[in-house]
């Protein structure tokens, strides 16, 4: 029997089917004899199957004046499995060394992990037409799965639900904020929607492609006929998305891609500080302009940073090895990650379209919107960030703008600035120094003390 827990000596547990498996019903489910953690499906649609698995907090605190949160995750690609990624190898109470994490989130938070959309991770579906070819039909089927989780559990709906994104999660994180006002608003859904944070979030691809060539000129690793071949690409692209030649610019995107890594040398795209032969699949994937190596360098980069050399091995052993043996669930033919790749290529003609207008909407209808970036992330670049929020048509975007930023720092330290940030009413922004694409794994320290913020967890002062 698999052992986990959060704390020391770990515990075993045994799992509790409550639901058989897809037997006249849309969910399932299983978990801990504690009831601290418990997982399960969601048919979203007929043969759409989401998977999803929430930790209850040790460190929970009832204080009636600051209910306890929970952190919905969303992960990126598409086609990036939360359940893996964002729990063992960012965010959990467990990496993938079986240890604890020090910088859990549940110490602020329950977290909600779900493999989005439907196909990810251990999510499929039983039909490859049912994938989605949208953003917002993604949003449809995790409000879906929301009802079928809050609607029914008073005790959950108690709680405000964070939905914080990385990636091109954050495209799915405004497209599903708008749909959950929405339901709720209408009745429909029984929750409690505390804010939605982008973390490096491919919000607008246009800005971003646009930033790629002037910061890499600026840092000596493009010269000038490498920002001449990168401009010109990203004057492609942004005649495409005019044209609403969305699939066309996701192609000239895969190309501006192997620009950038030939002229740069395999500049890392999650941190532009290293090169790409950090991560096993960056060169691959960029000389391939595959659409699905592109996904798996995004997969792989934490997997190659974090195994440890007596380490439980690669993710896919690790998903459908020792975690797939303590869910008990998961279908005997399912293996994990199998119809990730399709996820992104079906969506390829929503991939470069922006969500400016989304992320805008939420402002206006009060939610409280919070943007996170990593300094030497390359991929969705500052730079870029920066230029989409100038972007938005919101009626405090001056103020915000007018506001001078905060320092940050951490724990005892207090002459090492670990980050910046800035709020005017209900948009927040933060800057993390020191930080990539994955900022939770590189400044885990300000990452917890953002999450406080965010959450206004009971212990967030602690």
């Amino acid at each position: 029997m698999l052992k986990f827990s959060f704390s020391v000596p770990l515990l075993l547990i045994s799992v509790l089917v409550f639901l058989p498996l897809f037997h006249g019903g849309i969910a399932f489910a299983a978990g801990t004899e504690d009831g601290s953690e418990e997982w399960g499906y969601v048919q979203v649609r007929p043969k759409a199957h989401m998977f999803w698995w929430h930790y209850k907090s040790p460190y929970r605190v009832e204080d009636p004046s600051k209910p306890w949160p929970i952190i919905l995750w969303l992960q990126g690609g598409p086609g990036s499995s939360g359940v893996a990624m964002g729990n063992f190898q960012e965010i959990g109470p467990l990496d993938m060394d079986l240890k604890p994490r020090n910088s859990t989130w549940l110490k602020l938070a329950d977290l909600l992990f779900v493999d989005n959309p439907v196909g990810t991770g251990y999510s499929f579906v039983e039909d490859e037409s049912l994938l989605v070819n949208t953003d917002e039909e993604a949003a449809t089927d995790l409000t879906t799965l929301l009802k079928e989780l809050f609607n029914k559990n008073e005790s959950l709906q108690q709680s405000p639900l964070y939905i914080v994104a990385e990636s091109y999660g954050g495209k799915f994180a405004a497209t599903l904020g708008l749909s959950a006002v929405k339901a709720i608003e209408a009745g429909e859904l029984k929750l409690k929607l505390g804010g939605v944070a982008l973390g490096d979030s491919w919000i607008s691809p246009e800005d971003f492609v646009f930033s790629w060539g002037p910061l890499l000129k600026d840092l000596s690793r493009l010269d000038n006929n490498g920002l001449e071949k990168s401009n010109s690409l990203a004057q492609q692209i942004k005649q495409q998305l005019e044209n609403g030649s969305y699939v066309s610019a996701t192609n000239t995107w895969r190309q501006l891609e192997n620009v950038i890594s030939t002229s740069s040398n395999d500049v890392d795209f999650y941190n532009f500080l290293l090169d790409s032969a950090h991560d096993p699949l960056s060169t691959t994937a960029a000389s391939e302009l595959s659409t699905a190596a592109a996904m798996k360098r995004y997969s792989t980069y934490l997997n190659s940073k974090r195994i440890s050399p007596d380490g439980v091995g690669d993710i896919n052993s690790f998903m459908n090895g020792v975690i797939k043996k303590k869910l008990k669930i998961i279908p005997e033919s399912l293996k994990w990650g199998t119809q990730s790749d399709l996820v992104f290529t079906t969506l390829q003609g929503d991939f470069m379209k922006p969500r400016i207008n989304e992320v805008a909407e939420l402002l206006a209808k009060g939610v409280n919107v919070t943007v996170y970036n990593g300094q030497v992330d390359l991929i969705c670049a500052t730079k870029g960030t920066e230029a989409w929020v100038e972007k938005l048509k919101w009626e405090g975007l001056q103020g915000f703008m007018n506001l001078d930023r905060i320092p940050l720092y951490c724990g005892d330290d207090k002459t090492t600035t670990k980050a910046f940030t800035k709020s005017y009413k209900n948009l927040h922004f933060y800057w993390i120094l020191l930080a990539g694409h994955f900022v939770p794994y590189d400044q885990p320290c300000v990452a917890l003390k953002m999450v406080g913020d965010i959450t206004h967890s009971p212990i967030a002062s602690a």
